[in-house]
């Protein structure tokens, strides 16, 4: 029906003779006019707290509040545990560094035998921390990319399965495990290709002679690649997941345009998928900054100072507290190793937000 105004006429009684009106055949008009639109919900609405009244009100469920609560319960309860970690490591490292004769920062020295002199630093524990574990995410990141990519567009459906889960089973492996095999099976394995890459890229400060044996194993190089295997199925398993939500709409869009089954994957899931991407490349760098057993197991131990080379021995801040633990049954000497702690608790929290800003600017742009 229409929503044009009405117009009506009242009728005022008179005599038959008065003539016929618009109200009826004995009727009169009067000069007045009642005019009368469709009223509102609101307007007809009755007053009170049934479900139409004059002002409207957001009805919350009480499972919607009950899940509101847990949900700001669980952000409030690991921040402060969070906080609490950090506090802990604080108090626990000042009256070590009260005691330190070196600059923690800068000295390579690691002298904590005897309470009173006391000499220690983190910059070579820092730096070997950092080259192994960017040097096992770039042999990952790659990998893990092209895994996920043949898992949810290449793969046929009767591979899928079974490839998701023997990758996913890596990420079950344990670490000791993993430095056993790193040790006794794949260093030897590995030698022939390194003492190569040392004698062709020698001239490279990176594939230069170090403080390690090449022919031992137990370098950053054998390291980095055991670690890269162990935060693989991490990368693969979060890059996968992601790349599955991409909207189906524009994949068929994009074959309609004709576009090749590698056209549909640059230009839709990848851009889809970045951020999940980097996501979970940074959870695989976050367990390898803190990876300990494997690390303890296949590092050599050196005095000689970190040259940034693959073949250096050493030990990262992991396994140093590792290595230490005989000296935990004193405070002040347990201190200098959760002074190192303290130094890996940041760096963690610096990738992390490193890795948050890269997400947002690229959902920006």
């Amino acid at each position: 029906m229409s929503d044009a105004p009405i117009t009506s006429t009242t009728r005022s009684p008179g005599s038959a003779s008065s003539g016929a009106g618009v109200g009826g055949p004995n009727g009169t008009t009067t000069e007045d006019t009642i005019t009368s639109t469709k009223a509102t919900a609101t307007d007809q609405s009755p007053k009170g707290d049934g479900p139409l009244t004059g002002e409207s009100k957001t009805v919350t469920r009480p499972g919607d509040r009950i899940f509101s609560s847990l949900a700001s319960g669980s952000a409030i309860f690991i921040t402060v545990v969070i906080a609490a970690i950090g506090a802990f490591l604080i108090w626990r490292a000042v009256p070590a560094l009260s005691r330190n004769q070196a600059n923690f920062l800068t000295s390579r020295e690691w002298v904590t035998q005897k309470i009173n002199e006391m000499a220690f630093g983190v910059l070579d524990l820092f730096q070997v921390t950092v080259l192994v574990s960017l040097f096992a995410l770039v042999l990952a990141m790659p990998i893990a990319l092209g895994i996920a990519i043949f898992l949810t567009s290449y793969s046929p459906k009767w591979l899928t399965k079974p490839l998701s889960y023997t990758i996913d089973l890596l990420a079950a492996v344990p670490s000791i495990v993993y430095g056993l095999w790193g040790l006794l099976v794949f260093a030897p394995a590995i030698t022939p290709i390194a003492v190569w890459l040392n004698k062709t890229l020698g001239w490279f400060p990176l594939f230069a002679d170090g403080s390690g044996s090449i022919t031992g194993g137990g370098t950053i190089f054998t390291a980095g690649i055991v670690l890269a295997v162990m935060i693989l199925p991490v990368i693969t398993a979060v890059t996968r997941e992601v790349f599955i939500q991409t909207p189906r709409a524009q994949i068929e869009a994009a074959l309609a345009l004709g576009a090749t089954r590698w056209e549909v994957v640059r230009t839709t899931v990848i851009p889809f998928g970045k951020s999940g991407y980097i996501s979970g490349s940074m959870l695989g760098l976050g367990r390898a900054l803190g990876e300990t057993m494997a690390l303890y197991l296949i590092l050599r131990t050196t005095s000689q100072a970190f040259g940034w080379s693959l073949f250096d021995g050493g030990s990262t801040i992991a396994s140093k507290i590792a290595l230490g633990y005989a000296e935990f049954n004193n405070d002040i000497q347990a201190g200098a190793y959760i002074a190192a702690g303290l130094v890996l608790f940041v760096l963690t929290f610096v990738v992390n937000a490193a890795a948050r800003a890269v997400i947002a600017g690229k959902k920006d742009s």
